[in-house]
């Protein structure tokens, strides 16, 4: 090996271990000399990390990890060294060169074109991704599933933003060649930074299950009412059939029942029935509408026992019939007048 090459070999190795422990993100500054243009970049990828799938109606918690996949395609010299002070310039800008695939300052947003996906959380921020890593945990978003989203696959975006080195330039004043290895006096590099997006496609899928919805109901009830009907219509509006299913009501105050559960069966897809329940009302209850809450009870297509989400049953509740307080009132006035009568013809028998 010539002396020259020993010079450039000596400079390569100690400006290596220089680049290397500077790995900082350095703001955009001009100057210096260019001797290479790289091709290539960053090129981010999203996976899921454990489950994609889920039930209508639930928040869940959609994990998600970022991988970098960019590198240097190619290259030209846009200048060729002509002497060691060049050759050692040239060799400190490409080695600086190849971190244009890193990402930096990642900001990565989730979002839904569905109405039935709402995504509750905001923007994630990773520092950066070299070329080849993936996140070193996940990204967490927060999605809420619609209470009635029907079964199957719903796409989603998510939309990443960094910047990247796009250009380095370097500079030194003069290459200092005593002592035991050479260096370069005033070295400074100059970087270019680009900013770059992406949208990249995510799916979770709304597993099929039943799904109930109250299509009309009736109950126009009285203060002091007994045993009187109220009607429901259960529909299906779900992807699988249910068998053994009872609808239930959860009774409170003014209300009383002891047929608070009335038996439905087998339910296929889009099948409905009607059931009656009956219902007591307190006498001093108050004349308003009121929600009764409603579920079903059933064993699923696995052979589980299932509770569905609860449904309201409006029920109305009017005052106590006039034409029940009338005879009351008759029968009080008649025994009054029967006792005054009474009590007169004992006055004049003792008189």
């Amino acid at each position: 090996m010539d002396i020259k090459s020993a010079i450039i070999m000596a400079i390569l190795l100690t400006l290596l271990a220089t680049c290397q422990a500077q790995n900082t993100y350095i703001p955009y500054e001009l100057g210096g000399d260019n001797y290479y243009t790289m091709y290539g970049g960053p090129d981010l990828s999203a996976s899921i990390s454990g489950t994609n799938e889920f039930e209508r109606g639930d928040t869940v918690t959609l994990y998600l990890d970022l991988t970098n996949y960019g590198r240097i395609i190619g290259f030209k010299e846009d200048q060729t060294p002509q002497n060691p002070k060049e050759f050692a310039l040239a060799a400190a800008e490409q080695q600086e060169e190849y971190k244009k695939p890193t990402a930096l300052g990642i900001s990565a947003s989730l979002s839904s074109d569905n109405s039935q996906i709402d995504i509750e959380s905001g923007d994630q921020i990773v520092q950066s991704l070299k070329s080849g890593d993936k996140t070193q945990s996940p990204l967490k978003f927060t999605l809420k599933i619609g209470e009635h989203a029907p079964a199957g696959d719903y796409p989603l975006k998510l939309n990443v933003s960094y910047d990247y080195q796009d250009n380095v330039r370097v500079y030194a004043s003069t290459l200092v060649t005593s002592g035991s290895s050479p260096t370069l006096a005033n070295f400074r590099e100059s970087y270019i930074y680009q900013k770059a997006n992406q949208t990249l496609p995510i799916t979770v899928v709304v597993k099929r299950q039943a799904d109930f919805e109250i299509l009309n109901s009736s109950g126009k009830l009285s203060a002091g009412d007994k045993k009187s009907p109220i009607s429901a219509t259960y529909r299906n509006i779900g992807e699988d059939p249910i068998k053994d299913a009872v609808a239930r009501l959860s009774i409170f105050k003014p209300f009383s029942s002891t047929d608070d559960q009335a038996f439905i069966g087998t339910l296929e897809p889009g099948e409905e029935k009607t059931v009656v329940f009956r219902m007591d009302v307190d006498s001093d209850a108050t004349p308003k509408e009121y929600g009764i809450s409603s579920e079903i009870k059933y064993t699923d297509v696995n052979g589980d026992s299932v509770v569905s989400e609860s449904m309201k049953i409006p029920v109305v509740v009017k005052a106590a019939s006039a034409s029940l307080l009338l005879p009351a009132a008759i029968v009080l006035i008649i025994i009054l007048a029967a006792g005054g009568y009474m009590y007169r013809k004992k006055q004049k028998k003792a008189s």
